[in-house]
């Protein structure tokens, strides 16, 4: 109810966006300070765009490592499509050493998966046939619909380090500073 209040509110007001953060579980002792609830980011912003109207949906941040880059295109496509073209792909690195493990994904490696993830998925969301190639990612021959609405879904980059800033630079529409 709270979540529906407050996004209603800031449709309401006019606000460029609202936004959801990721995880996926927090390890202990990690929840003493973060909590254990945190929603899935695409299913609640496709809960509240479903009763908004204008206000753009962000994602601050989807980690990138955590998926594989056609599902996250997939569920932004289909999310960007449902809610009328308001979709801001807001993705990061993410920095949670703990939940890397229990996800079985190398912490060391989460900043070159992130380039490779932003790849495939602006691939994704610009072709209906993506053809790319990273080092752990191909597509190639593949029709992924629905398309996004928007001509271009923007992509904004998080973090603060000097590797994000690159990041956003090299690859993002925009940043989210952390």
């Amino acid at each position: 109810d709270e979540l529906v209040a407050v996004a209603k509110k800031a449709d309401d007001a006019g606000f460029f966006y609202i936004a959801v953060c990721d995880h996926v579980a927090i390890p202990r002792p990690a929840d003493e300070r973060m909590g254990t609830v945190w929603y899935d980011t695409v299913a609640t912003l496709g809960y509240l765009g479903a009763v908004t109207r204008d206000v753009r949906l962000l994602s601050h941040v989807f980690v990138a490592p955590y998926r594989h880059p056609l599902v996250t295109a997939k569920s932004f496509m289909t999310l960007d499509e449902l809610t009328g073209g308001r979709v801001i792909f807001g993705v990061g690195t993410g920095h949670l050493e703990s939940e890397f493990a229990l996800l079985g994904v190398p912490f060391d490696q989460r900043g070159r998966m992130t380039d490779e993830v932003i790849d495939v998925v602006r691939a994704a969301f610009d072709d209906e046939y993506p053809d790319v190639d990273t080092e752990r990612f191909r597509a190639h021959d593949a029709g992924m619909a629905p398309r996004p609405r928007q001509a271009q879904v923007p992509i904004w980059v998080g973090g603060s380090s000097r590797p994000a800033l690159r990041r956003a630079a090299e690859r993002g529409d925009g940043w989210l500073p952390q």
